[in-house]
């Protein structure tokens, strides 16, 4: 090996430095950030759907007025102490459980604090929240798709989910988690591994819950629908007529005046412009299908993002809580449109 050529891979002293002070990322990130969003999202829609039904009741009296968010702040505080106080993966999903609760308490009121008049039902707070937790998704898959441990951390991790077993045993489930962590680490990592692994007692699977099943079998249809070549093709004509009708809408109401009546001006023009955006992509991947049919449902893919990202903020906006269903159908088309790319990439790589 050349001189130069062992410069070139040596890294330089102040990569390695910053390397080792980076703290150790835990594997089961993803799991705990997935727990925090979705409970989150089911607070904020329980906390609305119950105010709602109840007249907006107020807890006080006597001039004192104690706001949901208190409630949230103390939730979040009592999910981080969870977090910091209990060692194992069980603790920490406890804790980001609680605290995607509070979180969504906390939300739930952002109108207050954003206007003067501290109003709750500020048209643009439902797409403020609906943003909040759309960065948080997008957070949650990066994390999930980027994240590459190293053999140090893979360990760490490894060490940990044992140590947080020595109480009450681990299953063999998993024990071979922690061996698939470790594998690859170097024998002396993997030795000491297996060791400690035979010294922690061994613990029986425990029996699934009711809302487990419930999860598994959800899990399973929308697999089963997802993967279904019949549903591909009308929701190909729901991705470009839609977009395309709604632009068309917008503009035969500015067209007739009955825009006019709209109180949330920018709402509506954020509305139509990613709808505008959506129509393009959504064409564009139509007339592709003929062509390469991958790169079609990439561009299908990439619209229904847009309409996900921007769109929906300002569809809250506009139509507040009842835009949850169209949510709903964009995150169904999108199970539909990732799984039929998926299964033409397959295709275009066994086909070299």
């Amino acid at each position: 090996m050349s001189p130069r050529s062992s410069r070139r891979r040596r890294r330089p002293p102040g990569v390695e430095w910053l390397r080792n002070r980076v703290p150790t990322r835990a594997v089961d990130a993803a799991a705990y950030l997935e727990a925090f969003v979705l409970s989150g999202v089911v607070t904020v829609l329980v906390t609305r759907a119950y105010l709602q039904a109840t007249g907006y009741p107020q807890l006080g009296g006597g001039g004192l007025h104690i706001a949901h968010v208190f409630w949230g702040g103390l939730l979040m505080a009592a999910g981080l102490g969870i977090a910091l106080v209990f060692l194992g993966g069980g603790p920490r999903t406890v804790g980001a459980i609680v605290g995607g609760i509070g979180f969504g308490l906390f939300i739930d009121e952002v109108g207050k604090f954003v206007t003067t008049r501290t109003d709750y039902f500020y048209a643009p707070a439902a797409g403020i929240i609906y943003g909040a937790f759309a960065l948080l998704v997008v957070l949650t898959q990066a994390v999930r798709g980027r994240v590459r441990l190293t053999p140090a951390e893979r360990t760490a991790n490894a060490l940990d989910m044992v140590l947080g077993g020595v109480p009450g045993g681990l299953t063999d489930r998993r024990r071979e988690a922690v061996r698939r962590l470790v594998r690859g680490s170097g024998p002396a990592a993997e030795a000491a591994v297996a060791q400690l692994l035979d010294a922690v007692p061994r613990r029986e699977p425990p029996p699934v819950r009711f809302w487990q099943r419930w999860l598994a079998w959800s899990r399973r249809v929308v697999a089963w629908l997802t993967a279904r070549r019949w549903l591909v093709y009308p929701v190909v004509v729901y991705l470009v007529v839609e977009p395309t009708v709604t632009v068309f809408a917008v503009v035969i109401d500015g067209v007739t005046g009955q825009l006019d009546q709209q109180r949330e001006w920018g709402a509506v023009l954020g509305t139509s412009v990613s709808a505008l955006i959506t129509a393009v992509l959504s064409v564009r991947a139509a007339l592709r299908l003929r062509g390469d049919r991958a790169d079609a449902f990439r561009l299908f893919k990439l619209a229904l993002l847009v309409d996900l990202l921007f769109g929906q903020i300002f569809n809250f906006t506009v139509n507040q809580f009842g835009a949850v269903s169209a949510l709903a159908v964009d995150l169904f088309l999108l199970g539909v449109v990732t799984a039929e790319h998926r299964r033409l990439c397959r295709e275009a790589l066994l086909a070299g």
